[in-house]
């Protein structure tokens, strides 16, 4: 996506792009982000403020970095904390950041004229980097960790989108190791099978 770099508003946007993206951040995520919260000292890191007051603190790409360097460079003097403002020095809104988006997505729909059929919403950014941590590590844990969900069955959702994940996780792991002989059935298990079809039985002939 072309984003322009010459201008105050087109260096905001590309800065909050790069950092929506690279860290797969939910809207809220992205315009909660107060200027306190980001380090750009040795190891550049934000600290996002997630669902249920979770917080988790993520590397940043040194091309997400340079992005947020060249913000704070234009930025200003502004009354409030947040690290992302608009056009009157106010805290970025979801409504903005969606319409920010939209405008680039139109604009890069020139040069790719596929992107016109597709709707990109702040999701799909997210959505994306799920997908490219989980090709990059193949360990669902880490894209949970990364992308701050509550529960791994929603982080599942990725193996979905792309089944060859599943197929790579199955062939590195090692299988089971049975041991060789006969199966001998103990007195208690026969019993509890035995039990059990006696039930089935009964209930169908009622």
């Amino acid at each position: 996506m072309i984003v322009a770099r010459h201008n105050w508003a087109g260096i905001r946007d590309r800065a909050m792009l790069h950092l929506s993206f690279a860290a797969g951040l939910r809207v809220s995520e992205l315009t909660g982000l107060r200027l306190e919260d980001l380090s750009l000292h040795h190891h550049a890191s934000i600290l996002v403020h997630g669902k249920g007051r979770k917080e988790r603190c993520l590397p940043l790409w040194k091309q997400t970095t340079a992005a947020l360097r060249a913000w704070l460079a234009v930025r200003g003097t502004v009354t409030v904390p947040e690290l992302f403002v608009n056009a009157r020095r106010e805290a970025m809104t979801r409504a903005g950041f969606e319409y920010v988006l939209e405008k680039h997505v139109r604009i890069a729909s020139q040069r790719c004229p596929s992107l016109a059929t597709k709707r990109i919403s702040p999701h799909v950014l997210r959505h994306s980097c799920a997908l490219t941590v989980l090709e990059a590590t193949k360990d669902l844990r880490k894209v949970s960790l990364w992308l701050g969900h509550a529960s791994m069955q929603t982080t599942e959702m990725y193996t979905r989108a792309d089944p060859s994940i599943k197929l790579e996780a199955l062939t590195r792991s090692p299988p089971p190791k049975l041991r060789s002989g006969r199966f001998r059935a103990s007195d208690k298990l026969i019993a509890s099978l035995t039990a059990r079809a006696v039930m089935r039985r009964e209930k169908h002939s009622k």
